[in-house]
């Protein structure tokens, strides 16, 4: 594909789809059976949606909300959106009805697409309350909502109502511009509330031109033929251009996953040959291998652990391997590597990690094991990937080089800058935040880091404070340690979890609560024996626990522990504006804060 002339993403979609016509596409599985679509039969619902939402009165750069989880219809109504001349806005399914208003209400959405009844229980009752909000179309028939003024429409009446339409759908999508925005991604700015990054048509191609140079060095790489397993969130913008659009644009098959309890077999049945994935997903595999390990043999154990040994010494320091190690070496490919190989469907070429930063002991693991795994880096506001490690050479420890299309250079103070056409078009109604991270066409990425003698990018620290947990999930720390200060069992706080599967805190109990705590239980000593008195962490933990409730699944404080010493100027653990230094406190506190990672 020449992905320069690429008019939009739409017509990226309809071109394809005559290409490949009647070839399997869309794979979900129905009855405890994978069942397939066809790009036709893809390309004509997509057709009938988009006449029936411009047919409801959807007008070019209109916003049309998008709440489900993945599977078809997701992809049939993104596009259909953006065929329509409108803004995909795509929300999490975990979104509380309050996050569904605050979206709603932000974007201004005229209408909504749901997928099932349980989460039509919350984003109805939130497109109720918000003015500019008209419509909803449910591809599950939602239960009654009291005194809603929606109009409301099953998908399969969306689907008859559009087929009755004459018009060209191709030639309407026509007229959007490559550098009109085409979606509304939110993600959590330093403030708290989510900001909505306006991504172009044109800044998704780019991305997607970027990973064709990356993905078409891989050896064996066939296109069509490339076939992919989605289940990483579609509203995130990861997803939404490696999983969905990046595979559109070669001509691949995109198998969706049933849930991340089923993915590894999922993996097996489908048998991608790429995947994009997050950290995350490394460190529960990695996990299940080496419980899986403790089952077997002492001999199997060795065997598999010498695999590891000497994967790595190959990766580390190939000139470094004896003749006799070689041979070993080879013979473990057939022992241990083939087997491994298998468990991922015996025909992946590459993971490619992104949305967060990837341990290198668990990337060093997965490519001593015969996995090639290709770590990038980027985010929402860069469409939202800036580089990422090619196939040869493939340095972990770095992000790899600039994607195609993609220039990054390092600002005197050390952060990172990106330029190209990936980048956003603004904040959603936001120019304030728009003119802090664009200066003179550059990307001010708020990350520290280096470009090494072969070009790659090394990052070294993040001027921002939002937390990238190892999901790729955005969570602002300030928000949830402003919430927790205000319960009056608790002081100070400080959230952690940079990297990790989920947050957990560090907490310094008010000290006239202690107080009044010590009197009513009778209990004679101070504050530093209470951070240790069982009583006493269970009660901090239910103010934590009615925080929680108010928080977001990846919001949420899973394990604390409690310290006596205050925060303070004094002890630098607070700058002279009162702020908190996380780097002092991390320094005293990390090792204590990541053994609970463990418990």
């Amino acid at each position: 594909m020449d992905y320069e002339s690429v008019r939009n993403l739409p017509i990226m979609f309809f071109e394809q789809a005559e290409r490949y016509a009647d070839r399997p596409f869309l794979w979900s599985k129905r009855d405890a059976e994978w069942r397939s679509q066809s790009w036709s039969e893809i390309a004509a619902r997509i057709s009938a949606l988009s006449r029936t939402l411009r047919a409801l009165g959807v007008e070019p750069g209109d916003r049309v909300a998008l709440v489900s989880e993945n599977r078809p219809a997701w992809l049939i109504a993104d596009i259909a959106i953006m065929a329509a001349g409108a803004i995909a806005v795509p929300t999490y399914t975990t979104n509380s009805e309050a996050d569904h208003y605050y979206l709603l209400n932000d974007s201004g959405a005229k209408g909504l697409i749901i997928s099932t009844k349980a989460l039509a229980k919350r984003a109805l009752p939130a497109a109720m309350r918000t003015p500019a909000t008209e419509f909803a179309i449910c591809l599950e028939a939602p239960e009654p909502v009291p005194g809603q003024g929606l109009r409301i429409f099953t998908w399969e009446e969306a689907l008859e109502k559009g087929r009755d339409l004459p018009d060209d759908v191709r030639e309407f999508a026509a007229k959007s511009e490559r550098t009109d925005t085409c979606c509304l991604i939110y993600t959590s700015g330093t403030g708290g509330q989510p900001k909505g990054v306006m991504l172009s048509h044109g800044a998704i191609i780019c991305n997607c031109m970027g990973a064709h140079d990356v993905i078409a060095r891989l050896p064996g790489y066939a296109e069509p033929g490339e076939v992919f397993v989605s289940f990483l969130p579609l509203s995130h913008a990861y997803e939404h251009t490696a999983g969905q659009f990046f595979p559109i644009s070669i001509g691949a098959e995109i198998y969706y996953a049933e849930s991340l309890e089923k993915l590894v077999a999922n993996i097996a049945e489908a048998r991608p040959t790429i995947m994009t994935a997050v950290p995350r997903l490394y460190e529960s595999i990695y996990a299940r291998i080496l419980r899986g390990l403790k089952s077997q043999s002492a001999f199997r154990q060795k065997l598999f652990m010498k695999t590891v040994a000497l994967g790595r010494k190959r990766y580390e320091d190939p000139d470094s391997l004896s003749i006799g190690e070689r041979l070993q070496d080879a013979l473990l490919d057939k022992l241990v590597r083939k087997k491994v190989a298998g468990r991922f469907g015996g025909r992946l070429k590459a993971f490619v990690s992104g949305g967060a930063a990837l341990n290198y002991e668990i990337g060093v693991f997965f490519v001593a094991l015969g996995v090639r795994l290709l770590q990038g880096y980027g985010q929402t506001e860069a469409a939202p990937v800036i580089s990422v490690n090619r196939h040869q050479p493939n340095k972990l420890d770095t992000v790899g080089p600039p994607m195609k299309g993609v220039e990054v250079r390092i600002a005197d103070d050390g952060e990172i800058l990106a330029r190209g056409e990936l980048l956003m078009n603004g904040y959603w109604n936001d120019q304030e935040a728009t003119d802090d991270v664009l200066k003179d066409g550059w990307l001010h990425t708020g990350d520290i880091g280096l470009i090494d003698n072969d070009g790659c990018i090394k990052i070294t620290d993040r001027k921002k404070d939002i937390i990238v947990n190892s999901g790729g999930d955005n969570v602002s720390p300030q928000r949830i340690e402003g919430m927790l200060t205000v319960e009056p069992e608790i002081a100070q706080v400080m959230v952690y979890g940079d990297k990790r599967p989920h947050l957990v805190a560090l907490i310094v109990p008010d000290e006239e609560f202690a107080s009044a705590w010590t009197a009513e239980n009778n209990r004679r000593e101070g504050l530093a024996a209470l951070i240790d008195d069982t009583d006493f962490i269970k009660t901090i933990g239910e103010a934590v626990d009615r925080v929680n409730q108010k928080l977001s699944v990846i919001e949420r404080v899973r394990k604390f522990i409690l310290t006596e010493e205050s925060f303070s100027i004094e002890n630098r653990m607070l700058t002279p504006s009162m702020k908190i230094r996380r780097h002092i406190i991390r320094e005293k506190y990390g090792n204590a804060l990541d053994t609970l990672y463990g418990k």
